[in-house]
C-alpha cells in the first residue's frame, strides 16, 4: 500500500530515509511509517489504523451514471467487523486504484474527480490518466468522476491495492466483460474468480435439491476468450482458468456442505474440459519442450499452463487422453512437467494409475523430499473412499510416522481432501482420531497440529457435527494425553 500511495520512487526515498535513521536500531511499524510519511511529505491520515485494528475490511461500492451532466459516481461504505477486544472499528485508510472501461472494454481517459467538496485532476502534465488512486478515509464517501460520455463499467482495486473485501453492485454481465476485457490482469482474474464463486455456489443449491446442473454457457465463453488470447501471460492463463477450491466454497456456505460442493467442482472441471477440449489439447501440443531444463520465466510459464490444461483433460477419463497423459509423463525432462502428468493420471483409479505411481517412486525412492509428495499426492486424492487407500501407505516402507515431515505429507494431505476428510460415514475423522492418539505418544507436538484440523467441526451439518465431536472427545478422553493435543483438542471442542 505504500508502494502504491507513494509509487515507486517515492517508495525508495522512504527506504532510503529508513535506513539512514535506523540502521543498526531495534525499530517499529511506526518508524518505517514516519520514514515513508517524511521523505514524501505525505498526509496518511489513519494509515496507523492496520497496525492496530484487527480484521479484514469490508468495503462496499455502488455506482451510478449521468448521462445529461456527463460524470459517473461511486460511491464507498467501509466497516471494519468486530473482533475480541476491539467491539468498535474506526474507519481505515484504503488506497482503491481504479479505472473506467468504455463499452468496447477500452480504458478510457480519466481528466479530473470530485470528492470531499473538492475538484482534483488526475491528468499528468496534459497526458491522459487511466488509472487513478481513490483514497477512501471515512466510513462513507464518494467519488464523481467528469467528462465520461458513456456509461462504463469499474475496475476497482486494481492490482490488489489494499487487503480488502470487496462487493460491488457489477452485475453478472459487468464480470463477464472486465473477464474479456480488463487491462487489470488482477481484476481480470478477479473477475473470473468472482463469477466462478457464484455459478458454484448456485449449482451446490441445484444439487442439494436434485435439480440436473447445467453449466452457463457465458462461464465457458469467457473462459475461451482468455485461452485463445495469445496477447495473455501464460502465467495469468494458467491462474485465470483454475476454479476456486472447494474449501474456499465451503467457507462462504452457512452450512458446508463437502460432498456438494465436490460434485459440482467434479462437474464443471469436466463440462469445461468437455467443451474446450480442442482448445486444451492444442496447449499440450504448443508448450511441450524436449529441451534441455532452464529455469526461467518463460519456461515456468509454459509448463504451468501446459499442466493445468492436461489436467483438465485427465478428468474426462478417456482412455486417449490418460494416454496422452501417459506420454507427457515419459517424456518430461524435468519434475515439475512429470509430476504434474503423474498428478493428472492419479485423479482416475486404475491399471496407468496404479503402474504410474509404482514407477515414479522406484525411479526418486531415494529423494526423500520427493517421496513426501509423492505421500501426498495420493493421501489427498478425492477419489472415494480415498481413507483405505492412506491406512495402507502407513504400513508402507517409506512412511515413517516419527517424521513429521511425512506426517504433514500423508496426513496432513489427507485432512486437506474435504471429500474423504469430511466423508459423511465419519471413516475420515475415525482415521484421524485414531492418528492423534498414536503420534501423541511419539510427538505431541506434530499431533497438535494434525488434530488442529478438527478445528472448524461446527461449520457442517449435524451428522458429521457428532461424529466429529465423538473423535474430539476420544482424544480429549485418552489416557496419557499430553498437554499440548488435550489444550488445542479442548478449545477444539468449546469453538
Amino acid at each position: 500500500m505504500y508502494k502504491t500511495l507513494l509509487g515507486s520512487q517515492g517508495f525508495r526515498k522512504g527506504m532510503d530515509l529508513y535506513f539512514k535513521r535506523h540502521d543498526g536500531q531495534a525499530v517499529t511499524c511506526e518508524d518505517f511509517f514516519a520514514a515513508m510519511r517524511d521523505a514524501n511529505d505525505a498526509d496518511f491520515a489513519n494509515f496507523l489504523q492496520w497496525y492496530s485494528q484487527a480484521g479484514t475490511p469490508l468495503v462496499k461500492v455502488t455506482s451510478s451514471y449521468d448521462a445529461a451532466a456527463h460524470t459517473f459516481t461511486l460511491k464507498f461504505s467501509q466497516e471494519v467487523p468486530p473482533t475480541p477486544g476491539q467491539p468498535v472499528k474506526e474507519p481505515m485508510f484504503i488506497p482503491v486504484v481504479s479505472g473506467l472501461l468504455d463499452p468496447s472494454g477500452k480504458d478510457m481517459p480519466l481528466s479530473s474527480v470530485y470528492h470531499d467538496g473538492a475538484l482534483r485532476s488526475i491528468a499528468n502534465n496534459s497526458e491522459p490518466a487511466y488509472s487513478t488512486i481513490l483514497r477512501v478515509t471515512k466510513k462513507e464517501e464518494e467519488f464523481v468522476f467528469s467528462d465520461i460520455h458513456e456509461r462504463p463499467v469499474p475496475s476497482l482495486l486494481r492490482g490488489f491495492s489494499a487487503p480488502v473485501r470487496l462487493e460491488s453492485d457489477l452485475s453478472d454481465s459487468d464480470l463477464f466483460f472486465l473477464l474479456a476485457h480488463d487491462s487489470d490482469d488482477f481484476n481480470r482474474w478477479e473477475a473470473g474468480q468472482v463469477l466462478a464463486r457464484k455459478l458454484m455456489l448456485s449449482l451446490v443449491v441445484d444439487f442439494q435439491q436434485g435439480k440436473p446442473l447445467v453449466l452457463n454457457p457465458k462461464f465457458v465463453q469467457g473462459l475461451r476468450s482468455i485461452l485463445c488470447d495469445s496477447s495473455l501471460d501464460k502465467e495469468f492463463i494458467a491462474k485465470a482458468i483454475t476454479l476456486p477450491g472447494e474449501g474456499e466454497i465451503m467457507d462462504m456456505m452457512e452450512v458446508a456442505d463437502p460432498d456438494a460442493v465436490h460434485a459440482v467442482r467434479s462437474f464443471i472441471r469436466k463440462q469445461l474440459a468437455s467443451e474446450l477440449k480442442a482448445d486444451f489439447l492444442s496447449l499440450v501440443e504448443n508448450n511441450r519442450s524436449s529441451e534441455e531444463y532452464v529455469f526461467n520465466y518463460p519456461n515456468m510459464a509454459r509448463r504451468a499452463l501446459k499442466n493445468i490444461a492436461l489436467a483438465y483433460l485427465a478428468s474426462l477419463e478417456d482412455q486417449e487422453l490418460t494416454e496422452l497423459a501417459l506420454h507427457e509423463y515419459k517424456t518430461a525432462t524435468n519434475m515439475t512437467e512429470q509430476f504434474a502428468a503423474l498428478a493428472a493420471i492419479a485423479q482416475n483409479p486404475g491399471k496407468i494409475h496404479d503402474e504410474v505411481l509404482a514407477d515414479f517412486y522406484t525411479k526418486w525412492r531415494d529423494d526423500f523430499l520427493v517421496v513426501n509428495k509423492w505421500f501426498a499426492l495420493q493421501a489427498m486424492s478425492d477419489v472415494p473412499g480415498n481413507v483405505e487407500n492412506v491406512r495402507n501407505l502407513l504400513s508402507h516402507p517409506a512412511y515413517d510416522l516419527r517424521n513429521p515431515n511425512k506426517v504433514y505429507s500423508l496426513i496432513g494431505g489427507f485432512c486437506s481432501s474435504p471429500v474423504n476428510f469430511h466423508a459423511k460415514d465419519g471413516s475420515g475423522y475415525k482415521f484421524l482420531g485414531e492418528i492423534v492418539v498414536q503420534l501423541d505418544k511419539i510427538n505431541p507436538q506434530v499431533a497438535s497440529r494434525m488434530v488442529s484440523a478438527f478445528s472448524r467441526w461446527r461449520r457442517y451439518d449435524e451428522t458429521r457435527q457428532n461424529l466429529a465431536k465423538a473423535q474430539l472427545e476420544m482424544i480429549v478422553s485418552a489416557n496419557g494425553l499430553s498437554e499440548n493435543v488435550f489444550e488445542i483438542a479442548s478449545k477444539c471442542l468449546a469453538a
